[in-house]
């Protein structure tokens, strides 16, 4: 593991391999562990694979400026890009909270990146709001109660366990599980990993200095995108193929992949280390 200083935000990375830049950015409720398959793979094609923990999730430390908005997220992918020595063949892929930031960073400064790799989380104006997908997302407004801590808490985090079988119900996520409790138990923690749901309501949150990444948020990443995304997904169903495809920059491609619920990467490693080898080589 190393640790990187970048956007005023001290990150404990995983790294493997050497060569262009192939930077791995995690979702809620997971780790840089997740990538723990992929990161072989990239490096063995000659990327040097980095899997930073997010800010607020341990061993990364908990940011001194106590924001957790989108735009926060995006900028620390640029200022790690900067701060890894990343050149413009660096290839950026991000799944769920890191897929959100991703699109961000991206459409903020395209000349770091030459590919974009995203899943399970399709740019926000594609994520449908009907009643089915509410009653998907009721952890997105527990999330924003003062008993939010509490509940998560309870029983060693089992809330974690019934997301993880809920949204991929197929996959036994005991070793996930265990890398994502570590990284919540430290004071503070759990706080911080709820508080990037809690920005999304409350824009009183949000600080100046990331208004111009957070505008960014609502532009198309100009950058060839792969989308994949579980037909099991229990979090979000596949977003439609048309309407994807308008959100993405022209030479994108988008695959659902059968059989596989919100954590591809874990779920069908091989698979997706197929597609991304294909899509950044």
């Amino acid at each position: 593991m190393i640790t990187v200083v970048a956007n005023d935000v001290e990150f404990a990375c995983l790294e493997e391999g050497s060569g262009p830049l192939a930077l791995c950015m995690h979702g809620f409720p997971d780790t840089a562990h997740t990538w723990r398959h992929l990161m072989p793979q990239l490096a063995a094609q000659g990327f040097r694979a980095v899997a930073p923990f997010q800010r607020g999730y341990a061993p990364t430390s908990v940011p001194a400026d106590g924001c957790y908005q989108s735009g926060a997220l995006l900028a620390d992918i640029n200022a790690l890009h900067e701060a890894l020595g990343g050149g413009p063949d660096s290839v950026l892929i991000g799944h769920d909270w890191g897929a959100v930031a991703a699109y961000g960073a991206v459409a903020l400064e395209p000349h770091r990146w030459r590919k974009l790799v995203t899943l399970a989380v399709p740019p926000a104006a594609v994520v449908n709001s009907d009643f089915e997908q509410m009653k998907r997302s009721f952890y997105m407004f527990l999330f924003q109660t003062p008993i939010a801590e509490r509940v998560v808490a309870a029983d060693d985090m089992a809330f974690l366990d019934h997301l993880w079988h809920e949204w991929s119900p197929s996959y036994d996520a005991s070793p996930d599980l265990v890398f994502v409790k570590e990284s919540l138990r430290p004071k503070g923690r759990l706080s911080a990993a709820l508080a990037y749901y809690r920005t999304l309501f409350d824009p009183s949150t949000h600080s100046p200095r990331y208004r111009k990444a957070q505008s960014a948020l609502m532009r198309t990443a100009p950058v060839p995108t792969l989308y994949l995304h579980g037909d099991q997904d229990g979090c979000l169903p596949p977003p439609d193929a048309a309407t994807l495809t308008r959100q993405l920059a022209e030479g994108s491609s988008y695959v659902t992949l059968p059989g596989v619920g919100h954590f591809p990467q874990l779920e069908a490693p091989d698979l997706v280390g197929k597609l991304v080898l294909e899509w950044a080589t």
